[in-house]
Parts: structure tokens; sequence; C-alpha cells
């Protein structure tokens, strides 16, 4: 139990976010109404995101420093499961600016900042699939990744709040954690991160020990 106590507590916590962000009361706001709800989805898919992007990057340098493999399995990993919960994050803020602001994909800084930082990860696990020896590989992606998620953090969070935007928190919008979230969303919201956030590791260490195990038997099979 000592070893899972933490995959329960996600379960458990996502329970919780689902039903009380379904059920649970949401201040009455202009504009967006209930669709207020969405931020229980909406904001942990990129909370999740960025710790998986920030584990990847981590474990990229300790690759770097110790040319361990498994250290560069959970580096891709992370961005394996990282850019599926990127994706989730943009179809739900499509969803809710569709609802919001008129059209799925308005001319924002954010949104354009977000789809330049997506594609730069599938860039990175395109270049990995393109080169074939496994060193080689390993040290060039890596090196990448340490400068991926800089551009990734100056694209998503620092360039928005330098220039008008739509997006709350950004363009010197107020960010709906400083005026509109009352203390029964955060009660919702919080826990809700962290149970998408656990989710989101123990996907990737379910990975990682598959790739862990098919290393192994292609490192025999040589």
């Amino acid at each position: 139990m000592k070893h899972y106590w933490w995959k329960i507590l996600a379960i458990l916590l996502l329970l919780y976010g689902i039903v009380a962000g379904l059920l649970g009361s949401v201040p009455a706001l202009p504009i967006v109404h209930e669709t207020i709800r969405n931020v229980y989805y909406h904001v942990p898919m990129w909370f999740t995101m960025f710790t998986l992007y920030l584990i990847s990057v981590v474990y990229s340098i300790k690759y770097l420093s110790s040319n361990n493999p498994h250290h560069d399995l959970i580096a891709v990993e992370s961005v394996n499961v990282g850019v599926i919960f990127c994706a989730f994050g943009l179809l739900t803020g499509m969803i809710w600016a569709n609802f919001t602001w008129g059209a799925p994909w308005p001319n924002d800084p954010k949104l354009n900042g977000s789809a330049i930082a997506t594609l730069m990860y599938l860039a990175y696990l395109v270049l990995r699939n393109a080169l074939e020896e496994e060193q080689k590989r390993a040290k060039i992606s890596a090196v990448y990744n340490v400068f991926a998620f800089p551009i990734m953090i100056v694209l998503m969070y620092i360039l928005p709040k330098t220039t008008d935007s739509l997006h709350p928190g950004a363009g010197g919008n107020s960010g709906f954690g400083q005026f509109d979230l009352d203390g029964s969303m955060k009660a919702v919201l919080y826990p809700t991160s962290v149970g998408w956030i656990l989710m989101g590791i123990w996907l990737m260490t379910l990975r990682f020990r598959i790739r862990k195990f098919e290393y192994k038997n292609h490192i025999i099979s040589e």
C-alpha cells in the first residue's frame, strides 16, 4: 500500500474534481456564466503538461551528465504524455474560447504561443524518430529539450503578458484566480490539479516501464 498511496490519491482527487466540478456551485459571472466550470478541466491540463515537461528537461540534463539510458527514456516518455495533456488543454481551451470569444481560435498571442510550443515539442519527437543511432539520438534530443523548455515558458507565459491578449492573466487582464475564483472553486481546482498531475506522472511511469522492458530486450537481442 505504501507504494501505491499516491495512485489511489490521484483517483480520489479526480473523482472529486469531476463530481464537484459538474455539481458544485460557481459564481455568477458575465459572459462566461456556467462555462467557468471549464477551469476545472482546462487549467489542470496545462499544470500537468508543465510538470511533465519540467520532469523531461530535468532528466535530459541528468542524461547529459550521466549517459544513463533510463534518464533518456524518462525524458522522452514525459514529453509523450505531456503532449497528450497539451492536446486536451488546447481542446478544452478552444471549446471555452468558442463560447466566450465567439471563435475557437481567435488571433490571440497566448493561443498562438501555445500552438508554436506544441509544434516545438512535436518536433522533438520527430527528431528522435529521425535518428537511428541510440546514443546520438539521446544526446541530440536531450540538448534540444534543454533549450525547448525555456522557449516554451517565454511563448506561453512571458510574451502574452507583454502584449494585448484576450486570455485571463495576460496582456493586462486579471487572472481568474485574482478576482473570480471564490473559495469553493479554489477548493475544487487545486485538488483536481494535483490529481491530474499525479495521473500524468502515473501514465509516464507506466510508459517508462514498457520502454525499459523493450530496451532490455533490444540489448539482449544484440
